[in-house]
């Protein structure tokens, strides 16, 4: 009589500690040629002496993306690295980005770009992405507010393909107005929360007595005195201001706002 055989799957327990090893062993090599990878791909892109991604290299990536600068995939690229500083790419965002796409090369990184609009596109996502434009928008230290003219340039970037008509009618009266020269963190996510939570143009379901930004209040005043007028703001160009100002997705090279 045959002795019965165990076929079943292994006990985990019964793992020896050298099998544990030849894993992680594995694992450490797979992550190594892995990181090996993305860090060639940050090289053809980095100052030798920063080990930095600057605004040459960061130029060059566009190029290479065929892509402008401006181009609101390049904001999500530095969202899903976590970048700290517009303008710059460091080695450690640059691995935590291309890991996270799966990208490790610049084939790969092309091929994971729609997959990144899609998973910002959602929702509580793009609520959390909206605040990190502004945040990486802030290129002074201790700097808290953003100058009018890069809000309305951030606002068209990154969410009137969302909100056409209000962010046209918004960039409209930031641009007339002349209480505000600077928006805050609050304000820029008040008007994410108008565009989500207010019917346009009827705006009836707006209520002052709600905790709203003052802003946000000094636009729906507005909107309501001249409602006939909004079909003619829909595709209000951006005034450039007196002191020069550009603003792209990924850099900003302006005059600190005092």
């Amino acid at each position: 009589m045959r002795p019965h055989l165990n076929i079943g799957p292994p006990n985990p327990m019964s793992i020896k500690a050298n099998d544990v090893d030849l894993f992680h062993s594995a694992s450490n090599k797979a992550l190594m040629q892995l990181l090996g990878q993305i860090d060639e791909m940050f090289d053809n892109y980095a100052n030798e002496k920063t080990n930095m991604i600057e605004a040459a290299g960061i130029e060059e990536l566009c190029s290479d993306l065929k892509m402008r600068a401006d181009d609101v995939r390049m904001l999500m690229l530095a969202w899903k690295m976590k970048g700290k500083k517009q303008g710059f790419i460091t080695q450690d965002e640059w691995r935590r980005g291309m890991k996270a796409l799966e990208a490790t090369s610049l084939e790969k990184l092309v091929k994971a770009l729609p997959g990144l609009e899609t998973e910002v596109r959602r929702p509580l996502i793009f609520k959390d992405f909206y605040a990190f434009a502004f945040q990486y928008s802030l290129t002074e230290e201790l700097q808290k507010t953003l100058d009018i003219y890069s809000v309305c340039l951030l606002l068209k970037i990154v969410l009137r393909s969302r909100f056409p008509p209000q962010v046209d009618s918004f960039i409209h009266f930031l641009q007339i107005q002349k209480e505000y020269m600077v928006l805050t963190l609050d304000q820029w996510m008040g008007f994410y929360w108008f565009c989500n939570e207010i019917s346009f143009p009827e705006l009836d379901k707006y209520d002052e007595k709600l905790a709203w930004p003052l802003l946000i209040d000094s636009f729906v005043e507005w909107l309501r005195q001249n409602n006939n007028l909004l079909p003619c703001m829909m595709h209000s160009e951006i005034t450039t201001p007196t002191a020069t100002a550009t603003t792209s997705a990924v850099f900003v090279d302006k005059k600190e706002i005092k």
